[in-house]
């Protein structure tokens, strides 16, 4: 919390505007469209319920085909069968580890040629990194395939001057405890598409007809964000840009303490963006180290340390087993490797120098330990 939030929340008890709706949600939706630079935005109760409205608003329904990201958390992919649709994974790419433009122009094409082409493209920002934006939109232009971003996870990065989630036909973000700016729990639909946000807060609110008496003629969802919470996001906002800020010089520490290790490769930053840095990932070559990922999750975990793998991919998930999926190359699985080989580190805004220091010791100890390791083998090939 920023120490701010008080005042928002005070106010919210001082007027009984406890509900979901009030000054603070009318307020937040407001400030949170010009902060992206969009024409309209709606507070939801979270990022997955404003990516179910996204594709309800598509139309997207039983049967249909949703082209998704696989190198992302499950919440991206579950709305897809909510409206009883088929997820087809894409594999992502090694500049971004997003979305392969190279994957998906395959998909498009065999999709095409079948005459059964998606309703839509949930294409997530991984870890606070933009996706190949322009390369992704020539292709759904092409296809007339409308764009989701999912950028619950790149508040506040920017892809050739332009705010990531901004790009698509929807965007949705995200205010999970872990994400950059938080509300506890809570998401944000936003459009320049201003009837289609309205019809949204329309079926947000349990899609209740203009009548003296609770009439329905169409499923609602209860997905609109309470005003205390939404008091506690218009500070946030506030902060965003010293959060974005804090997380990237997080990034650099670890970058300076870790980067000479043998083997190890930091999530790259795209050309021409200025990505949020989330969270701090990197990749590790075992072939070259010597270390495994497993043995450093051990590590840590013996330190207290919370360290944990990227991503497992959603088309190797059980839940989505038999789901099409597209590979980078035929051979090259690019967000399987990313799950094999990746960490991410501890990277949240509170984080300390000195806990970031323990940090960096547990790794490059481990990193050591396997040098001495090797060391003494190979002098023992020499003795022999």
């Amino acid at each position: 919390m920023s120490g701010k939030e008080q005042h928002y929340i005070n106010e919210a008890f001082r007027t009984n505007w406890i509900a979901p709706l009030g000054p603070n949600v009318d307020a937040f939706e407001v400030e949170f469209a010009k902060a992206v630079g969009v024409k309209a935005a709606l507070a939801v109760s979270s990022g997955t319920a404003a990516i179910h409205l996204a594709l309800a608003l598509l139309n997207v329904s039983n049967g249909d085909k949703v082209f998704c990201s696989t190198l992302t958390f499950v919440a991206s992919a579950n709305p897809i069968l909510y409206q009883g649709a088929d997820p087809v994974f894409i594999d992502s790419e090694p500049d971004s580890w997003n979305m392969s433009p190279q994957a998906l122009i395959k998909a498009m094409q065999e999709a095409g040629r079948e005459g059964n082409l998606p309703k839509a493209v949930i294409v997530v920002n991984l870890y606070g990194q933009s996706s190949k934006m322009d390369e992704i939109i020539e292709i759904c232009n092409t296809y007339d395939v409308p764009i989701i971003e999912d950028a619950a996870e790149s508040l506040g990065t920017t892809y050739k001057g332009r705010v990531s989630g901004t790009f698509g036909e929807f965007g949705i973000y995200s205010f999970n405890g872990n994400k950059i700016i938080t509300t506890s729990g809570g998401g944000m639909l936003v459009s320049d598409n201003t009837e289609a946000i309205n019809k949204a807060r329309f079926l947000a609110s349990q899609a209740r007809d203009p009548a003296p008496h609770y009439q329905h003629s169409v499923t609602g969802y209860n997905y609109r964000l309470s005003n205390l919470l939404a008091g506690v996001g218009r500070t946030q906002l506030e902060v965003l840009a010293s959060r974005v800020e804090t997380r990237r010089n997080i990034f650099e520490i670890y970058y300076h303490g870790l980067a000479d290790l043998p083997g190890i490769n930091f999530m790259p930053e795209l050309e021409n963006t200025r990505m949020n840095r989330w969270l701090t990932t990197l990749t590790i070559n075992e072939a070259e180290s010597g270390v495994t990922v497993s043995r450093l999750l051990k590590s840590f975990e013996k330190e207290n340390i919370e360290v944990r793998p990227v991503w497992k991919p959603l088309h190797t998930q059980p839940l989505f087993q038999g789901c099409q999926y597209y590979p980078h190359e035929e051979n090259n699985h690019v967000a399987e490797h990313l799950f094999k080989s990746g960490i991410c580190l501890p990277s949240g805004s509170g984080l300390t120098g000195e806990e970031q220091l323990r940090v960096i010791k547990c790794f490059r100890d481990v990193f050591n330990k396997t040098i001495i390791n090797r060391s003494y083998l190979i002098l023992g090939k020499h003795e022999v």
